[in-house]
């Protein structure tokens, strides 16, 4: 059961983080659909959000406005950001605002919002079905119950952990990435199976099943990989020769496109 808030929250933005932030706060028992607020300037996006009995605006001063928020959620794509924020002018002043913005920064976010506590979350898709995993970085101004508060509402979408500013633009490469690789590996292992004989769905199906299985066995045991790798590779077997056969050039994929997404992430930082 997620931890339960007793704040107000308001996001802006409905897309497809914005409007899982939203529902799964009340999907998750966290809050109640009253505390929940969301902005949108197009309609047709709120519509699930409305039938939760979460509170839609198209305007975002006007929601702001409407009851001023313990937490404003800026679920905006990194590129209108800074109109958005420009466009809300006072609206934000002595509020706590954390953005979900990939590649802007806290000295950036700062800039344009002086007169907020500011913090940075970056979120993964998964939390979409409750179980993505978030970063967390605060700025100099956020005080000690803001992050909490930003804790507490993305841990109520899977997981959050507060870091280092640093360790955040890793984590949105290595977690927030993740589940294009996984799908990727997924992708992979079906197009395997099929070259050597299986249906196409079948074995989509029964990689996935396998990869859930895997995942939820390796939550709840604690192991590491590793020990859990053994339980399933017998000497002399098929898994020790497969992984032979993985293990080093998917070593130096994984590496290497986390060395390219950190490279990007500098890029759009400036």
């Amino acid at each position: 059961m997620a931890q339960r808030i007793s704040q107000r929250i308001a996001v802006v933005g409905a897309g497809s983080m914005g409007g899982a932030v939203a529902a799964g706060l009340v999907r998750s028992g966290a809050a109640e659909a009253g505390q929940v607020m969301v902005s949108n300037p197009h309609e047709a996006k709120m519509g699930p959000l409305r039938e939760l009995g979460i509170a839609c605006y198209t305007d975002s001063a006007a929601m702001l406005a409407k009851g001023k928020p313990d937490l404003v959620v800026l679920a905006v794509k990194p590129q209108v950001l800074p109109n958005v924020v420009t466009e809300l002018a006072g609206s934000l002043d002595g509020l706590a605002v954390v953005s979900i913005a990939a590649g802007i920064p806290l000295g950036t976010l700062e800039g344009l919002m002086p007169r907020s506590r500011v913090l940075r979350a970056m979120p993964c898709l998964p939390v979409q079905v409750l179980s993505g995993a978030s970063a967390v970085c605060a700025g100099a101004s956020a005080a000690q119950a803001d992050v909490d508060l930003v804790l507490a509402v993305f841990g109520a979408l899977g997981s959050a952990k507060l870091m280092r500013e640093d360790q955040l633009d890793v984590e949105s490469v290595v977690v927030g990435c993740e589940p294009a690789f996984v799908a990727l590996f997924v992708d992979y292992l079906t197009r395997a199976g099929v070259e050597h004989g299986l249906s196409a769905a079948d074995c989509r199906e029964m990689v996935l099943t396998t990869m859930r299985g895997t995942c939820d066995q390796l939550l709840s045991s604690g192991e590491h990989p590793r020990a859990y790798m053994d339980k399933v590779t017998s000497p002399g077997g098929t898994t020790v020769a497969a992984l032979h056969a993985m293990e080093t050039q998917m070593f130096f994929a994984v590496t290497e496109a986390v060395d390219k997404g950190l490279e990007r992430t500098a890029e759009l930082a400036g």
